[in-house]
């Protein structure tokens, strides 16, 4: 322990600080004709991470000087409104003169109208893919959607995968503390013209938690200019049932204060359809065949508020509060359920019908307090976070089924009625430190963070109009997490070479308490997570890396809850109290050339991997849903990305993946003999943006998703495919928008879900509404243009310095 101790403290308690002779870089911009530009912005980028160190604009014949600069190796570029340079590489040893940065004018004159051709590009750094798409045509459409346009992000069953990982979504690098509905339900509600880039963390560094795997770290534009600007946003879907969205943003900019305010709300009408059905087995075979029918009517009101305060206490303290509310008010599941039991020969010998209701009523309050004060020091700062989320959810449910003989004459009743209820609150607190002492930079942090979760679940019996509580399937549950961590990051950059290493602590103390059984479950453990990244930029066209790290899973509060959440009395869901931790290790080589082709090899030992497994019970004729500790489980792969402006007007993403995933679990219904479940498959990807009018106001997209098989615990998934298309239109000089978008065009997103293996025989198809039209319509008022491009620049530079 005092080992341990040592560890989580040891990132602030650190006292090094180091002195170094600055020096001054100096040199002019020019264009492609070899004249002069004037107030272009300059920038000093770190080689880690092209973050930015150091700025300046051009003066009127495009001479620009950058002070106080310390000796290392640097990227240098410029860009002059939508046009940028290559990145140069200049070792400052001394006061250098770099001679002249070409800009290359991405501008095209068509019949006297000039329009910026501003395409998406992918930025492969030491640990992230950097997908930036600020001013681009991928950023058309809302913030969700630009989400599913990054490289190698795919949607399974309206979930977010990476490499079959769920991705961790942050916003600014603060963790968005929402389920994954409630962010897709943000995200919708936001322009995509508020991302400036994505990025996709494949083994997050240090910093960040051990938990989790990959992020998505989303980084919004800045409202720049002083004023006000805001826009509204709705669509409107037809797929079986319409349903619709409408979204309003604000934007207000002082020189001091900057608020952003978004509300959105999206009531909804779904359908999802179920077929499936069940081979029950015993020694001589399958004795009976259950074939079901099941579809959903969901009716929801999800609502979500945000709000973004940045005060400038002065030219080194800055203040933010961060705050989102997400609201689901009596969102309602109504569910039928038809079941025809046959015998072995297939012939009918019952069948019973389910009728069930479903109103959940949940709330999401998240809160952050962030400050940072910038020290002296180049690149020295101090960052302080505290967190706050408070989630409650309750829950009501109605049972029926009735049953019927082969000749459909009434059998018998059986209902029930389930009340429960959960809440959850978060409290964390973190300080980073940062700073760099001449070619290395340095930062480490604490910190400390609780969950606190009661739930409860009453079960009743009903019997006409008599309902009896059952008190062996009621049960209340607490829950109680703890973790202090501490971390320390270390960068070195060389000519071609850079290095990034961090080592990261967590003390983990966990308490769980079922009140029905009267049994408390603990854990306590102190884990270290190295992190290793390797970065080799060969030449302008060749460039290479590596990156390791060991991460954590910890089971979720609801996983560990020994509840049973019953669908009608033959299936229901349980949770298990006996989960534990699983550790991985993850490995990825990658290969870049002339920043087009990208090449990923990987590597996952997942370990104890806390899977969802779905087992049937023969002799009770039931099936339940578990989450369970599997045995062991490897994925591996080789992905191939190219990205291209194959003509000014068609801009090419193209993905390819081998990928092998294998999962080793304990079959409980089968006499615990351990199974492997496994896939060899194929993902490709298509995404083709395309511009249609010599403006530019007319833009197309066309994609292509396809998955040859996919894992999934004990099923797997069989071959998708999911072809889109959209249209966009903007209109009163880029004021307004309107498009027009499809999805599964062609009927065939979604995958059969199959388990077979020694006593285990059963499959089902979800249907969601993944076909649909989409309409769309986005209008921006307020300070939208801009017309003092001089000013504009100036303020660009001092964002971009302040924001680093």
């Amino acid at each position: 322990m005092k080992f341990s101790f040592l560890v989580l403290i040891m990132p602030l308690i650190m006292p090094f600080f180091l002195s170094a002779q600055t020096y001054e870089v100096s040199g002019a911009v020019k264009d492609r004709n070899n004249e002069a530009v004037g107030y272009a912005n300059v920038l000093l980028l770190q080689v880690s991470d092209s973050a930015v160190i150091h700025g300046a604009s051009t003066d009127d014949v495009g001479r620009f000087v950058i002070s106080n600069v310390q000796p290392k190796t640097y990227f240098i570029r410029a860009s002059y409104i939508g046009s940028t340079s290559n990145l140069i590489a200049v070792d400052v040893r001394e006061n250098t003169a770099i001679g002249s940065i070409i800009i290359e004018d991405s501008s095209i004159d068509l019949e006297g109208v000039e329009v910026v051709v501003s395409k998406p590009t992918v930025v492969r750094k030491s640990d992230r893919l950097v997908f930036k798409v600020e001013n681009t045509i991928a950023s058309l459409g809302n913030s969700w959607d630009v989400l599913r346009k990054t490289p190698g992000v795919i949607m399974v069953n309206d979930q977010l995968k990476i490499k079959n990982q769920t991705p961790t979504v942050y916003l600014n690098n603060r963790k968005v503390q929402l389920t994954n509905t409630e962010i897709k339900n943000l995200l919708e509600g936001v322009s995509g013209a508020n991302i400036k880039s994505v990025e996709v963390i494949m083994n997050p560094p240090a910093s960040y938690d051990a938990e989790g795997g990959p992020i998505l770290n989303i980084i919004t534009s800045k409202n720049i200019t002083p004023g006000y600007k805001g826009s509204v946003n709705g669509d409107f879907i037809q797929a079986i049932f319409p349903k619709y969205s409408f979204g309003t943003s604000h934007y207000f900019k002082t020189e001091k204060l900057s608020v952003f305010a978004n509300y959105s709300i999206s009531p909804r009408k779904e359908y999802k359809d179920n077929n499936g059905y069940i081979n029950f087995i015993d020694d001589n075979g399958v004795f009976a065949r259950w074939q079901t029918d099941f579809n959903r009517t969901t009716r929801s009101n999800a609502q979500n508020a945000n709000l973004i305060l940045d005060y400038s206490i002065d030219d080194r303290n800055t203040l933010n509060i961060t705050s989102n509310l997400a609201v689901s008010p009596n969102k309602t599941f109504d569910n039928i359920s038809e079941n025809f039991m046959r015998n072995a020969q297939n012939m009918l010998d019952s069948t019973y019908i389910s009728t069930s209701r479903l109103i959940n009523d949940q709330s999401n309050l998240a809160v952050d307090l962030n400050y940072v004060h910038k020290f002296k020091r180049e690149g020295a700062s101090l960052s302080l976070n505290a967190h706050y989320t408070d989630y409650d959810v309750d829950q009501d449910q109605n049972v029926s089924s009735d049953y019927f003989d082969s000749s459909n004459n009434f059998m018998r009743n059986f209902s029930f009625l389930t009340n429960s209820y959960q809440n959850i609150k978060i409290y964390t607190g973190q300080a980073d430190y940062a700073a760099t002492f001449g070619s290395l930079s340095f930062e480490g942090g604490g910190k400390f963070s609780n969950i606190n979760s009661r739930s409860g679940l009453d079960y009743f019996d009903v019997v006409g109009n008599n309902q009896t509580l059952n008190g062996a399937l009621s049960d209340i549950y607490d829950y109680d997490e703890t973790v202090l961590a501490g971390y320390v990051t270390l960068v070195q950059n060389w000519d071609k070479l850079s290095l990034k290493a961090g080592l990261r602590g967590e003390q983990t103390n966990v308490e769980g308490r079922s009140f029905s059984v009267v049994e408390t479950n603990t854990q306590d453990y102190f884990e270290l997570f190295p992190s290793l990244y390797l970065l080799y930029n060969q030449s302008d066209n060749h460039s290479f890396s590596f990156d390791y790290g060991r991460k954590l899973s910890r089971p979720k509060y609801q996983d560990l809850n020994p509840f049973l959440y019953f669908l009608n009395e033959n299936n229901f869901n349980q949770g298990n109290p006996n989960l534990r931790p699983n550790f991985s290790h993850n490995f990825n080589f990658n290969y870049t050339y002339k920043g087009e082709y990208f090449l990923d090899l990987y590597y996952r030992d997942n370990g104890a991997f806390i899977s969802t497994l779905s087992f049937q019970d023969n002799q009770a004729q039931t099936v339940r849903e578990v989450r369970q500790n599997a045995l062991e489980s490897t994925s591996y792969g080789l992905d191939f990305t190219y990205i291209k402006s194959i003509t000014n007007n068609w801009f090419l993403i193209a993905i390819s993946s081998l990928f092998h995933e294998d999962e080793t679990f304990l079959a409980v219904e089968s006499g615990n003999i351990p199974v492997t479940n496994e896939v060899e498959g194929v993902f490709l990807w298509l995404g083709n943006n395309l511009t249609l009018s010599k403006d530019g106001t007319f833009t197309g997209e066309l994609g292509l998703n396809y998955i040859s098989k996919f894992l999934l615990g004990s099923y797997v998934i069989s071959e998708t495919t999911n072809l889109t298309f959209g249209l966009r239109k903007t209109l009163w000089n880029n004021k307004a928008a309107i498009s027009l978008s499809s999805e599964d065009i062609l009927g065939r997103a979604n995958g059969t879900r199959t388990s077979t293996y020694l006593n285990q025989d059963n499959s089902y198809l979800p249907k969601p509404e993944t076909q649909f039209i989409r309409f769309g319509f986005t209008y921006n008022f307020g300070n939208f243009g801009l017309k003092d491009s001089k000013r504009t620049i100036d303020k660009i530079e001092r964002e971009r310095l302040e924001a680093n």
